[in-house]
């Protein structure tokens, strides 16, 4: 009887969803957080576009994507796809 482990690591991990698939074994993921406003103590949602890095461009546009932080692959790309939670 075999256990299956899953490692942890250090690297930072992030859930979001896919709004962009256009580009070759790249996905854009929006993150959004909610946040309490200091003064009005009302609740914003404020969101963080990052582009990843989809080996097999296995997600499409409406998924919910978990990705984790990596070595820097382009200008603007240093996240990695690390599962497709949800496929949407």
């Amino acid at each position: 009887m075999t256990k299956k482990v899953e490692k942890t690591s250090k690297k930072s991990t992030v859930t979001g969803r896919v709004v962009s698939t256009s580009m070759d074994k790249t996905i854009s993921v929006k993150i959004e957080r909610r946040i309490k406003h200091p003064l009005y103590n009302k609740y914003i949602f404020k969101t963080t576009k990052l582009m990843a890095h989809d080996e097999d461009n296995a997600s499409k546009v409406g998924d919910t994507v978990s990705l984790i932080q990596s070595h820097p692959i382009s200008k603007r790309k240093s996240w990695s796809l690390r599962k497709i939670i949800r496929e949407g």
